[in-house]
């Protein structure tokens, strides 16, 4: 399986735009990892979180606000000869980001925010109620880090698809 580093930043957020979930890495205080999956928006290299404001994952960033969100587009097995184990492969695009989240708590940027994580999913308007807004829980993270790789992709020889 050949791998490629992603470098053109453009090509990135097509990746990060397009996948519908993240994961979100972090690491209690006895240094345990936990994954969860999240919805997410993304705007002007930042990524943005939403939970209730409760919970072992909002726990934990309290605690550490240190997390790593992964996202990964494509999960598509080729091969060259099927009945030969080590041609098949995975073709995927993922990108890794890296930084600390920031809660936040002012009600206006919470309800710009919560617009962004509506265009991520759909190019409809929305209202939220004032409920809504005040119970939700916001995380922003500017990206500390960033890595993006293609895997199993541009090969010379022929695969199936």
């Amino acid at each position: 399986m050949r791998t490629y580093f992603i470098e053109e930043k453009s090509e990135i957020e097509a990746v990060i735009k397009a996948c519908k979930v993240c994961f979100l890495g972090i690491s209690d205080e006895e240094n345990r990892p936990y994954v969860v999956p999240m919805n997410f928006a993304y705007h002007e290299n930042t990524i943005f979180l939403h939970s209730g404001q409760f919970g072992r994952k909002w726990e934990i960033m309290k605690k550490n606000p240190n997390v790593c969100v992964t996202f990964n587009l494509g999960e598509e097995i080729k091969y060259q000869d099927e009945h030969v184990a080590c041609s098949w492969r995975m073709s995927s695009k993922s990108v890794i980001a890296e930084g600390k989240v920031e809660f936040i708590e002012d009600f206006d940027e919470k309800e710009q925010i919560l617009h962004l994580f509506m265009k991520q999913y759909s190019d409809k308007t929305f209202k939220f109620n004032a409920p809504a807004i005040k119970n939700v829980g916001i995380m922003k993270m500017k990206i500390d880090t960033l890595s993006a790789k293609e895997f199993g992709a541009k090969t010379i020889t022929p695969w199936n698809s």
